[in-house]
């Protein structure tokens, strides 16, 4: 694989077009802001990240870990474009320079295919078909639908989202660069080709898509004529990864310190880890010397000293790994191969993440709830699919926007337009729509 190629501004579903320029925006920076100025980036805001949605406390949601995400993704595409030009000066001046841009804008991108309620909704969303009642649709559909429909992954659904025409939309979805899109899927195979964690990047519908997008940019095809999809991943995949590992891990720390789930001598210690002891003290000292009071800025000062440490190992592992990268024989994330001692403190960290933070009651409550909800919004809206001429089936099928092919004569379209429907949803309105049709409330004009 090569630069020149990877880093293509074409867009999909205009390949033949010439750009039409009304400013000195690149095609990439008009990708970042198509994507800032969408409803699907702007549901995030009410789809939770790890902690339920803020009370009188503010933690992180979908919207502001992306935000987040997309600050580290420019600056780790920055800081990479500019290293490796050292190397290489003929890619100055080319598109290459406008990686960290790419990079951030997928980051914008990377999780607005995630349903509500998180893991447990795609969960929920996945068990209804493996161990519900929708597991009688198996002898019913396509064996493609049924692999995309079990293992339901909320990055192949970003990349549906952004590439896929639904009923109504122009070709093209939102009409995205390929560089950029090719950068969102980070298990570049289709679901037949599940990974054994049961991730994949396409569904069936947009595998025509994605082998286009891959063929034009050069991307390493590992599998052979007839055997399920699977390619290697285009290079900026493990950035934008990197910067979602970063965020995840270390912006969790912070929320969990604000709801008294770790105390503060817990939060410290984990943050400052990353470093050696003189430089912590470092560290202390700057907090101290800036008047820094509140045990919140604290942990906040530690937090972005242990973010740019990370960012910048990053960095130099894929500079320093750039030709494995390239040639598709680079294994493991970039977290995997900083130097030991960091990574050590990363373990630990993603050690106590797992103990206390992501099985605390607040936590557990959520996953609880939201899948319970889940759950039901699918076996209602599947029945409702399975039996169209039903009263109550028409009632449920009204409410469902027309952009859905959710009246197609096929049952595996009918299916999958429920799946689109319901993980668009926000936590609110997945809620709001599950006490309605178990009349648990009623609309208040």
């Amino acid at each position: 694989m090569n630069w020149q190629q990877l880093i293509s501004n074409i867009r999909l579903g205009q390949e033949s077009r010439h750009p039409d320029r009304h400013d000195d925006r690149s095609e990439f920076k008009r990708d970042y802001d198509r994507l800032i100025f969408s409803a699907p980036f702007r549901r995030l805001q009410n789809k939770t990240q790890v902690f339920p949605l803020p009370g009188s406390i503010f933690v992180h949601n979908r919207l502001t870990h992306s935000l987040e995400v997309a600050s580290v993704g420019m600056s780790l595409g920055n800081d990479t474009a500019r290293m490796i030009m050292e190397k290489r000066p003929e890619l100055k001046g080319t598109l290459f320079e406008e990686i960290g841009t790419i990079v951030s804008t997928a980051c914008l991108a990377h999780d607005m295919g995630n349903p509500p309620f998180g893991h447990s909704g795609e969960k929920a969303m996945q068990t209804f078909f493996t161990e519900g009642k929708g597991a009688f649709l198996k002898d019913e559909l396509k064996p493609e639908v049924w692999a995309d429909i079990t293992h339901f992954e909320g990055n192949a659904n970003a990349f549906r989202l952004l590439a896929h025409r639904f009923k109504g939309r122009r070709e093209g979805g939102f009409v995205m660069t390929y560089a950029t899109l090719a950068s969102i899927v980070k298990y570049p195979y289709s679901s037949l080709a599940a990974s054994k964690k049961g991730k994949f990047g396409f569904f069936d519908e947009e595998k025509e898509i994605y082998e286009k997008i891959a063929t034009t940019l050069g991307l390493k095809r590992l599998s052979a004529d007839g055997e399920p999809l699977r390619y290697c991943r285009h290079p900026l995949v493990y950035l934008v990864e990197a910067a979602d590992d970063i965020c995840y891990e270390i912006m969790d720390m912070e929320d969990a310190h604000k709801l008294k789930i770790l105390s503060y001598e817990e939060v410290s210690s984990l943050l400052l880890s990353f470093f050696d002891e003189s430089v912590q003290n470092a560290i202390r000292k700057r907090i101290v010397d800036e008047g820094i009071t509140d045990k919140n800025e604290h942990i906040t000062y530690m937090r972005a000293c242990a973010v740019g440490k990370l960012e910048n190992l990053c960095a130099k592992v894929f500079v320093e790994h750039e030709e494995e990268i390239l040639n598709g024989t680079f294994e493991g994330c970039l977290i995997d191969h900083i130097p030991e001692k960091e990574r050590k403190a990363y373990e630990y960290c993603t050690k106590v993440s797992q103990k206390k933070i992501y099985q605390s009651k607040p936590v557990l409550d959520v996953e609880l709830s939201g899948y319970k909800i889940m759950e039901t919004l699918m076996e209602k809206m599947v029945e409702a699919v399975m039996h169209p001429d039903r009263y109550y089936s028409k009632q449920l099928i009204s409410r469902v926007s027309s952009q859905y092919d959710i009246d197609s004569p096929d049952l595996g379209t009918r299916i999958i337009a429920v799946i689109d429907y319901i993980s668009g949803m926000t936590d609110i309105y997945a809620l709001d729509v599950y006490q309605k049709i178990n009349g648990i409330s009623l609309p208040i004009v």
